[in-house]
């Protein structure tokens, strides 16, 4: 399901609670000021707020992640790997 996640609004293994969290984090990964009225109020229907706010800092942490790992060029390992 990992390698299919690009087009996860295709996969029937997830139901519109999970896709609606993965639209949030699309749209903050690309452009966090595109996120509208509209995308809160679809989350709102699914989420409780502080479930938002969780999603939200884990969505930032992981694109900290990224970033910093892309700017140091550095190569994720495979496990077992050092």
């Amino acid at each position: 399901m990992i390698e299919q996640l690009a087009n996860f609004e295709q996969l029937s293994e997830l139901g519109d609670r999970e896709k609606s969290a993965l639209r949030f984090a699309e749209v903050m990964t690309r452009d966090a000021h595109r996120i509208s009225d509209e995308q809160f109020s679809e989350l709102r229907g699914f989420f409780q707020e502080g479930e938002i706010v969780e999603l939200a800092a884990v969505i930032g942490l992981f694109n900290y992640f990224n970033r910093f790992n892309d700017a140091l060029r550095m190569e994720p390992t495979r496990p077992g790997e050092r």
